[in-house]
């Protein structure tokens, strides 16, 4: 007798990592990243928020990259910091390499939505974009494969931070709800796409 890998399959219906340790440190890193950043731009004298987004313009454009890492001030950053932490913790639960593909997609789509959308003459800084991101994905990652714990967390987190979802409509000043619009709809491509990839890679385990 011998003990065979977890399918595929089985492994993209966790719910939670299935090592929290590695995830909370993971977690933890890039929040801490986060604050070393914030608190790099307070010498600086906020000079790095000027790395941000700036809509349409080709000097603008490597804001995609940096636009997460930044954040207009420490209020906004401890805004942002329970979302991501929370959401980027429980995004994880099929692995390390998995929420680094679907991060890259929300990173990605969030920002050049906001380069082609966002009003002229603004510059667009902040995490906000990957929290709802990651929310977006957790939301229907169930559905598309089939899960019905991921479903009833789902449900919980609708509970729990379902107001969060009015950011992606227009009306907040100061708010890039195009940030927020574009960052979700980039997890719930990168949850598609991974359901996707995960029916691909799974095959019957011998008996």
């Amino acid at each position: 007798m011998s003990t065979l890998p977890a399918p595929q399959a089985d492994q993209a219906k966790r719910v939670l990592p299935a090592k929290p340790k590695t995830a909370a440190l993971v977690v933890l890193a890039f929040t801490a990243l986060l604050y070393l950043v914030e608190g790099l731009d307070v010498v600086l004298n906020n000079r790095l928020d000027a790395e941000g987004i700036a809509p349409r313009s080709l000097g603008g454009l490597d804001g995609v990259v940096w636009a997460p890492l930044l954040h207009g001030s420490w209020a906004h950053l401890l805004a942002n910091t329970l979302p991501v932490v929370v959401f980027a913790f429980l995004a994880m639960a099929s692995g390390i390499a998995r929420w680094a593909l679907v991060t890259a997609t929300i990173w990605l789509v969030s920002g050049l939505g906001v380069w082609l959308t966002a009003e002229p003459g603004t510059i667009t800084i902040g995490a906000s974009g990957l929290a709802f991101g990651w929310l977006a994905y957790l939301l229907v990652r169930g559905l598309f494969n089939r899960a019905f714990w991921q479903i009833v967390l789902a449900a919980v987190l609708i509970i729990g931070w379902g107001g969060m979802l009015w950011g992606v409509l227009p009306g907040q000043p100061g708010i890039s709800w195009q940030a927020h619009l574009f960052g979700a709809l980039g997890g719930v491509l990168a949850a598609w796409f991974a359901a996707r990839s995960g029916r691909k890679r799974a095959v019957p385990s011998n008996p």
